[in-house]
């Protein structure tokens, strides 16, 4: 069961050691084994995607792509109280991204200098979709539909299929509300290097995201440079900050809420409050008996999980700063007056009616966010991730003849004589 400990500087930094570290071992114990399925793929292509998806998962499709027709007679079966919830999630998804759209831009000057940057959508982007147990078509929808806004081409989705040769029909209702192009039906590292390498059936991207399993991570960060990827993504984790009025109810529900995802995700409560401690903990035993994932969750709390109790707000804070957490709470009787001082989180749920569940499902953000200590230099999923920019310079002769002796100079002092070249030989042809 968590453990409810006193929140000295001396333990937040070696909990915080200890968080960062539960990652780090899992990848080094399955790096060998992806690379060798990354290196057969781009080898042998579908062949060797062929076997090794007979090999994880006991059988492989004679046809990796499903058509658009098999998609929509599979999303027959959906529940359409599902369908309609997920259109209004895909709703607010659009929206709040819709705003992150950037535009290319001219910056014409008074002596003739054009500066400029181009902006555009990837060409190809593909999207993992986890399947079994772990299908999450909200992910579907947070991946997909910031890279349609983006303006990318064309969106290829993997997904393993199911026992019954079948992948998650949810999964598919999703990818079809998100405008995703093609699906294939794949999973795995192997997906992975498909999806970077290309084969004969599934085409090759530029980009690659989407959660997905410790195999499939690896992979990512295997081939980042032969594609770019999202991030590496880590177990799940949550931080709630939550002073005396905080409801130890609530709190109790949002720790497992993020506890349930895997035995190695973390939930941790920091707070000034003995007594909502101590609370929050009694709701975690009465709340986590009718819950269906209840040994992930003790689990979960047991080894990755905490009650810190510290003595200030302003303490809580900083231990916030230096974790860097995916989800950050702020239950608090003020909770927008943190929000500036809060400079390390992938995603903040501010007050005791934004729950984490609000932002993985409905409200907008994404919720593809960086884990890990990561939101310290990485930011969540966006627009942006699916964009390129290029600048481009138009200078006329005058414009260049002013500024030569200053890209001469800079040159020579780098000892960059054919740069400086480039230059003279534009004056001298004046002359």
């Amino acid at each position: 069961m968590i453990q409810i400990a006193k929140g000295d500087a001396a333990y937040c930094r070696s909990f915080i050691r200890k968080l960062k570290e539960r990652a780090a071992e899992n990848d080094r114990k399955v790096d060998g084994a992806v690379a060798e399925i990354v290196a057969a793929v781009k080898e042998k292509g579908d062949e060797a995607v062929r076997a090794y998806t007979t090999r994880f998962d006991g059988w492989c499709p004679e046809r990796l792509e499903i058509t658009r027709e098999e998609i929509a007679e599979l999303t027959k079966s959906c529940d359409p109280a599902f369908l309609a919830s997920l259109e209004r999630a895909a709703e607010n998804i659009r929206a709040f991204h819709q705003r992150q759209k950037q535009q290319s831009w001219l910056d014409p000057q008074p002596n003739g200098v054009i500066l400029g940057q181009r902006i555009r959508g990837l060409h190809r982007v593909g999207i993992y979709v986890p399947g079994g147990t772990a299908a999450y078509p909200s992910s579907v929808l947070m991946n997909a539909i910031p890279a349609k806004i983006a303006g990318v081409g064309e969106i290829i989705m993997c997904t393993p299929p199911g026992k019954d040769g079948h992948p998650n029909p949810d999964v598919l209702a999703a990818a079809m509300a998100a405008g995703v192009d093609r699906v294939f039906l794949v999973g795995g590292a192997q997906a992975v290097a498909a999806l970077a390498y290309g084969t004969q059936s599934i085409p090759k991207v530029d980009k690659i995201v989407g959660p997905g399993n410790i195999f499939v991570a690896t992979a990512k960060k295997h081939l980042y440079g032969v594609v770019d990827i999202d991030m590496i993504a880590g177990p799940s984790e949550i931080l709630v900050i939550a002073d005396e009025s905080a409801d130890p109810v609530f709190l109790a529900a949002d720790l497992m809420s993020q506890a349930e995802h895997d035995r190695m995700a973390s939930a941790i409560l920091i707070t000034p409050s003995l007594k909502l401690a101590e609370a929050t903990k009694a709701e975690i035993v009465r709340q986590s008996a009718y819950l269906s994932r209840r040994e992930i969750i003790e689990a979960s709390l047991r080894d990755f999980g905490a009650m810190i109790v510290c003595d200030t707000m302003d303490e809580a804070v900083e231990f916030a700063n230096e974790l860097a957490p995916e989800h950050l709470e702020v239950c608090c009787e003020n909770p927008m007056e943190y929000i500036g001082r809060l400079d390390n989180a992938g995603s903040v749920f501010l007050g005791n009616y934004s729950p984490e569940p609000l932002g993985d499902y409905f409200a907008g953000p994404n919720h593809v966010l960086p884990t890990g200590g990561t939101a310290r230099f990485f930011s969540p999923l966006s627009v942006d991730a699916f964009i390129k920019k290029s600048s481009f310079i138009y200078y006329t002769q005058n414009a260049l003849q002013e500024a030569a002796q200053d890209i001469v100079t800079l040159a020579r002092t780098e000892e960059l004589t054919a740069h400086a070249n480039a230059v003279e030989v534009r004056m001298q042809a004046e002359k």
